[in-house]
Parts: structure tokens; sequence; C-alpha cells
């Protein structure tokens, strides 16, 4: 039995359906034949995809955490990953008016069908600096070390970063020992403390993530006090 497709990592699941949804343009679905299924799309695919991905909006900044919010996550992940495997397996997985470069598109399996173009696995990794905008808040600013500094762009293909972090009195040594894990897609990202953990020192890597869940080489580990 093949791996299964639907991801069971939070963050992964997230991006994969946002590609999904994304995909969903008004004339891509009149080019794979899905205008028939809108009344199920605007009825029940999009409303419980909204309810899911302000649910991971509201949980994924570790800091902000809450028992309450990830439950709140589990409940939203349960209705809508039964409308999402039937989005996939009913309408698009043996529909010959999708491509497979449609389908990989949209974060599913390659059917087969047509010319397939696998995502670059990167080869660089992001330049970050840090931001304190405020009290206990900081912000980690990242882009394309191969473009001008003043430009916020991403690496052709290239889907967000993913960050480890972790607040420490011991200077981490590899990047294993970075605990905490978060993905983001668009700079700058921002973590928010407590009061008490002012005066604390964190320490961070990014590394790019293409479109297909490949990642790149960590950047050095850096560090900044939590003001």
């Amino acid at each position: 039995m093949g791996k299964d497709w639907v991801p069971k990592n939070h963050e992964e699941l997230y991006d994969q359906a946002a590609l999904s949804v994304m995909y969903l343009t008004a004339g891509n679905i009149l080019r794979m034949g899905l205008s028939g299924f809108r009344p199920w799309l605007d009825g029940k695919f999009h409303p419980s995809y909204a309810l899911f991905e302000a649910a991971f909006e509201a949980w994924k900044n570790p800091a902000e955490r809450t028992m309450l919010k990830t439950a709140t996550l589990y409940e939203a992940e349960k209705a809508f990953i039964p409308l999402y495997r039937q989005f996939y397996m009913g309408l698009l997985r043996d529909n010959p008016m999708a491509s497979s470069s449609d389908l990989v598109a949209m974060g599913f399996p390659s059917s087969g069908k047509g010319e397939r173009h696998e995502a670059e696995i990167p080869r660089t990794s992001p330049v970050a600096t840090v931001k304190l905008p405020g009290p206990a808040i900081v912000e980690i600013h990242y882009r394309d070390g191969a473009k001008d500094g003043a430009s916020r762009a991403k690496p052709h293909g290239i889907h967000g970063a993913e960050i480890c972090w972790m607040v420490s009195k011991v200077v981490p040594v590899n990047w294993e020992q970075l605990v905490h894990s978060s993905f983001d897609t668009a700079s700058p990202f921002r973590l928010v403390f407590g009061g008490e953990e002012r005066g604390e020192r964190l320490y961070f890597a990014l590394r790019w993530e293409n479109m297909r869940g490949g990642k790149g080489p960590w950047s050095e580990i850096q560090d900044a006090v939590i003001p």
C-alpha cells in the first residue's frame, strides 16, 4: 500500500490544502470540468476549509498556543479531512480533464497523465535579520540571499521557510537542539513571548521548503535577546 497522500502533520496539511484551494480559480474550475460541483465546493468544501484555516492560524504560534486552540484545530481537521479526501478521490484523481500538472500544483499525487515537473530541492538557505518591534516581540525577517537586500521575494519554486527555534541559557551546537518548529510563507515571522522571558536569549535557524515539501540546507544558528 502506498503512502497516504494526506499529511499527518498540522503544518504540512495546512500547506498542502492551501495549495489545493488557491488553485481553484474560476478558470481552473471551468477548464477541469468542475463547474457542476460548485454547489458542493461552495456549500461544504470551502466553508470547512475556512474553519480549518482559521483554527490553524490561531494555533500556529507556539508562544500563543493554548489547549483550547489545539482542541479547536483537531476538531476542524477532523471535519475537513474527509471532504478533502472526497475532493481528490471523487473530483480529480480520475478526472480526464485534470492533468498530472494540475494535481501536482494542488499538492496531490501525480496521475502520470502528461508531463510531470518535479520541484527542485532548494540549494541555498535564507538570509535572516532580527527586528524587535515591541516588548517581548521578536520578528525574524528572511529573504533570498541571491537577490538584492531590499527584495523580500523567495527563490523560484519555494513555498516558504521552516523556522526552528528555542529559548535557552545554553548555546546550541546543532540544529536538532532547536526543539520548536514553525512554517512561514511570508516574511517576517513573529514570535510573541511572555513577560517573564524578557532578557532571555532566543536561538533560531531557517531553511527553505519547496512546493512538494523538499527541504534545503539550514542557515547558521543565530541569536537575539528577547526585549
